[in-house]
C-alpha cells in the first residue's frame, strides 16, 4: 500500500498508488501524489514491469509526473530513455494527454479499454468499465490461481462480480460512509461491503477514504455489510493475495 488516501492526500499520506507483485512481476497500480516517494522505499523503480492507471483524476496519477522524470533524466535514465527499456504506462484513452511527457521516448504509453485481457509477465489482467464519470476502468488479477480485484473509483452501479467470480482478494473504495451515499460516483463502506458479500469475496480491504472520514466507522460499517471482518488499508501495509 503505497497511498490510499481518497480524493486528496491527508497530512502524511498519499493518493492511491498500490504495487503488486507475484512470479517476478511487479505492477503498480495508480500513481497518486506521494506514490513515487514510497515506491522508492520499496526499491529500484526500474523493477516495474508497467505503470496501469485507472482514470484521470489527478488522485490517482499525478505522481507518474515524478517517475518519468526519474526515467528520463535521473537515476532511471541508464536504464529507460538511455538503455532501451521505455517506462510501460497502460491508461484509458485521453489520459495520456494530460501528461507533460505524451510525447517523450522513453515512456511507452499503450491505450486501455474494457473487455481487455492482458499478460504483464507472471500476471493476467482484465480490465472492466467501473461507476465513474470519466473513463474508469476497475481490473482483475490473477495468477497461478490466486486472484485480486481493485475498483478503482465507483459507484454502486457497477459490481466486482464483472471481473469473475469468487475473487480471493478484493482492494474497493469506500470514500465516506452510508449517510454519504448518492451524494458522488463513489462508494461508502455499507455499499463496499454489500457489493462484497453478494459477489462471494473472500477478503476485503477497503481504501480512498476521504482523510477527514473516521476509519474506523467506515470499516465498522463495511464488516456488518460483508458479515465478516473486513481491513481499512494504511500506506506501508502489505497484504499477501
Amino acid at each position: 500500500m503505497l497511498g490510499c488516501d481518497g480524493s486528496w492526500p491527508g497530512p502524511g499520506g498519499a493518493g492511491s498508488g498500490y504495487l503488486v507483485e507475484a512470479g517476478g512481476t511487479a505492477l503498480l497500480l495508480d500513481a497518486g501524489p506521494g506514490t513515487f516517494a514510497r515506491l522508492q522505499e520499496w526499491g529500484d523503480p526500474a523493477a516495474i514491469d508497467a505503470v496501469i492507471l485507472s482514470h484521470e483524476h489527478p488522485d490517482h496519477w499525478t505522481d507518474l509526473e515524478s517517475f518519468i522524470t526519474w526515467a528520463g533524466y535521473g537515476p532511471g535514465r541508464a536504464h529507460c530513455r538511455d538503455g532501451g527499456h521505455p517506462l510501460a504506462v497502460f491508461a484509458p484513452p485521453g489520459l495520456a494527454g494530460w501528461s507533460h511527457a505524451a510525447d517523450a521516448p522513453w515512456v511507452d504509453w499503450h491505450e486501455l479499454a474494457p473487455s481487455m485481457v492482458l499478460t504483464f509477465g507472471a500476471i493476467e489482467a482484465r480490465f472492466v468499465a467501473a461507476d465513474h464519470g470519466p473513463p474508469t476502468l476497475a481490473v482483475g488479477l490473477a495468477h497461478d490461481g490466486a486472484t485480486l480485484a481493485y475498483s478503482a473509483d465507483t459507484g454502486p452501479g457497477w459490481s466486482v462480480a464483472e471481473l469473475g467470480p469468487a475473487i480471493g482478494t478484493f482492494l474497493c473504495e469506500a470514500t465516506f460512509t452510508h449517510e454519504s451515499e448518492g451524494s458522488l460516483a463513489h462508494l461508502s463502506g455499507r455499499q463496499a461491503g454489500a457489493m462484497a458479500r453478494a459477489a462471494g469475496v473472500g477478503r476485503l480491504i477497503l481504501t480512498h477514504r476521504w482523510p477527514t472520514v473516521s476509519a474506523e466507522a467506515v470499516r465498522d460499517e463495511a464488516a456488518a455489510a460483508f458479515g465478516a471482518p473486513v481491513e481499512q488499508a494504511r500506506p506501508g501495509q502489505v497484504f499477501p493475495w
